[in-house]
Formats: C-alpha cells, sequence, structure tokens
C-alpha cells in the first residue's frame, strides 16, 4: 500500500509508469477523447524530465505531477487512485517557496476544478478554447500565496 507522503522526483525510468497512469485516465474518462496514441504521451513525458520538475508517489507510480518551474505552469496532476490524498501531498510539495502557480484543466472535469478550489486556486478569465489536437476546452487557475 502506497503512503501519501512517499514523494520523489521522477527518472527518466519512471516515464513508461508516469504514461501509464495518464493514458488509464484518458481511456477511462468518457469525455476525454484521445488525441495521441499511448506511445507519444510516453514520448511528452521523456521529454519534459530535464526542464520539469516531476514527482511521483508510489511503487508501482499511483500519481504524478509535472511543474515549469520557470513559468510556475502546473502542465499534469494524474492520479489512478483519487481521494487517497497523493494529490494534496503533490501540491503541497511543489507550493513549497513559490508565491504563484497557475495550471489549466477541463471544463468538464468539476472532480478537479473542486480539489484545486480547495488547494486554494482561483479561476481566471474565461474557458480556453483548445488548440489541436486538443478539443476539450479548459479554464486557467491560479494559485497566490
Amino acid at each position: 500500500m502506497t503512503e501519501p507522503d512517499t514523494c520523489r522526483r521522477a527518472t527518466p525510468e519512471d516515464a513508461p509508469a508516469i504514461a501509464a497512469v495518464v493514458n488509464a485516465w484518458i481511456d477511462a474518462t468518457p469525455w476525454m477523447p484521445r488525441s495521441e496514441p499511448p506511445q507519444t504521451i510516453e514520448m511528452y513525458i521523456t521529454k519534459a524530465l530535464p526542464d520539469h520538475e516531476i514527482w511521483v508517489i508510489g511503487d508501482p507510480i499511483d500519481c504524478y505531477l509535472s511543474l515549469d518551474p520557470g513559468t510556475s505552469r502546473i502542465g499534469a496532476l494524474y492520479c489512478e487512485r483519487t481521494g487517497q490524498g497523493f494529490g494534496k501531498v503533490l501540491m503541497d510539495r511543489v507550493k513549497e517557496g513559490r508565491e504563484f502557480l497557475w495550471l489549466h484543466t477541463h471544463v468538464p472535469n468539476l472532480a478537479a476544478q473542486k480539489f484545486y478550489a480547495r488547494e486554494g486556486f482561483h479561476p481566471v478569465g474565461g474557458e480556453i478554447v483548445p488548440e489541436p489536437p486538443e478539443t476539450v476546452p479548459e479554464l486557467r487557475m491560479e494559485w497566490h500565496r
């Protein structure tokens, strides 16, 4: 059983497991069409590792968060099992030493929006039209210390 406080930085060897979490979420989410094949998701994660802070929980990986430290953008937060406290642990980790974070979340993903609101994120502006190949509108949310 994974403990929610076992957060660590991802390594290149973690890319397949991280991609598996994302791909499982895409396949299980009826409103989320697959715009990229599973191997492309893994390639994106592998390419992001050198420039992003990617944090994971679990062995095997249950949850991950990707942060671009240059822009303060959280690019991804996916958990295989929700309601276990993993997302909060990862969010607390990336908030450390920062005054501002922002992210995009999918408009239909009301559970994620509720989670981000509990974490102090607030919507900024209206819906964002997706850039192809994406098709699901998003919202920008920001957190300020």
